[in-house]
Parts: C-alpha cells; structure tokens; sequence
C-alpha cells in the first residue's frame, strides 16, 4: 500500500531515503482539502497561472492537465496540480459565490440544509442583487425575481444612494401586496430593511419585488436586496 485510501496521501515506504519529502507532500494536501474552500466550481480548464495551494472543483468537460476529473477536487500543490475524489457528504466552500456546496455521491448541489436518501433535498438561499431606480413613477419592478416554486422567509436591503423624487418613505413588496416586505422604510444611504412575515411565502411563478414611493415617485437612488428563500429538491426516479 502506497498511498492511503481516502485522501490518497502518500505513505512512508520501509528504508525510504529522504522521508521528508513524502511526508511533506502529504502535509500538503492535507492542508489543501481539509476545511476546503475552493476558488471556484464553474472553471473546466485550468487557470493559467495558480497560486500554491489554489483548490479548484472542476466543471464538466475537464480539459488539459483536468482532463478526466470532472467533479474532482483539483489543489495545485509543489508545482502541479494534485485530484481528490470526493466522498458522500463532503461539503466545500465556494468563493466566487459565496455558497456551500455538498457531494451528494454523484454531484456537488448547492447550500443543502437537509437531504433523503433519494436525493430529495431542502435548499436554503440569498438572491443578492442591486436596485438601480429608473426614476419618473411612482413605483417599479425589479428585474430580478422571486424564482418559482420556491418559499420566501424575508427580504433584506440596504439603501446605497439615496432614494430622490419628493417621497417622503417607501414600502416593499410584490404586486398585490405593495408592503409585504415592509413600509415607511427611510430613504437615506445607509437605511435598511429586515422585511419578515408572519409565515413563508409560497410563490408559484416567477415574481418581481415592487419598490413603491410613498408622497411622491422615484427619481434615483440604489438599494441592495436580498431574498432569503428556501427550494426544494424532488427524490430521484426509481
């Protein structure tokens, strides 16, 4: 036995001259895959110039020096780049998204809470975004939206240039319930919103967040938004 089972460190063989250097590869990788946080999962070719210890979760259709490792945990240790197989429940932080992803035995799915044996899952999320106010109405839609078939917990904001147009205040919500993410919310840079419901929302279809100006209408100003939601996963076909 060569290398151990798991992680595949590299193993002190019997009389070995320079033992050192085995045993500092394996320290190595070690470092590199426990408490992992990767630079990013979206990449299938590797970047041109890695830094030492860079982790990478490599994307479908792995190319070049990943060619083969589709899905594998990719760390760039002494000069070259060094594969890990994932196993069932390892979790891995993503910095370019700012997410957790867990391994499922066959993918890597994003911010799971809790998962069946099927695969069925419960997902928790943040949809963060900026609010740039076209101005000229007295309320508008954003752009982004509340995905469908999802289960909203509340929306957060924060004011990031003042809100102009004569409003005295303004709510937030969706169509129908203008206010359901909270009303008389100020309009200086730095105002904030926590917007909570008594119970989660379910929403069916896709649905833009409604900015509304109260005493008069949007003429500029920025807000960022976040929707806190939960989606749900279905069990895997027999």
């Amino acid at each position: 036995m060569s290398e151990t089972s798991n992680l595949k460190l590299p193993l002190v063989a019997p009389s070995q001259a320079q033992k050192h250097v085995t045993v500092n590869e394996a320290l190595a990788r070690i470092d590199a895959v426990v408490q992992i946080s990767a630079v990013s999962r979206s990449l299938a070719t590797p970047p041109a110039n890695p830094s030492e210890a860079d982790t990478y979760l490599v994307a479908l259709g792995g190319t070049d020096a990943w060619l083969g490792a589709d899905g594998e945990i990719a760390s760039f240790i002494n000069g070259g780049w060094h594969f890990v197989s994932p196993v069932r429940g390892w979790r891995v932080w993503i910095d370019d998204e700012a997410l957790n992803v867990s391994f499922d035995g066959a993918e890597w799915r994003a911010n799971v809470v809790a998962q069946a044996p099927s695969g069925a899952a419960m997902r928790g999320e943040i949809i963060e975004f900026d609010h740039v106010l076209t101005g000229g109405a007295g309320s508008e839609d954003t752009a982004v939206v509340i995905p469908a078939q999802t289960c909203v917990w509340g929306v957060t904001g924060r004011v990031l240039s003042e809100f102009t147009g004569g409003l005295s205040d303004w709510s937030l919500g969706v169509a129908g319930s203008d206010d359901r993410y909270g009303s008389g919310l100020g309009k200086g840079t730095g105002a904030w919103l926590r917007g909570l419901t008594g119970q989660p929302v379910t929403y069916y279809n896709d649905t833009p967040l409604r900015l509304t100006a109260n005493g008069g209408s949007f003429s500029g100003g920025s807000v960022r938004l976040c929707i806190n939601l939960m989606r749900f996963d279905l069990p895997e076909g027999v």
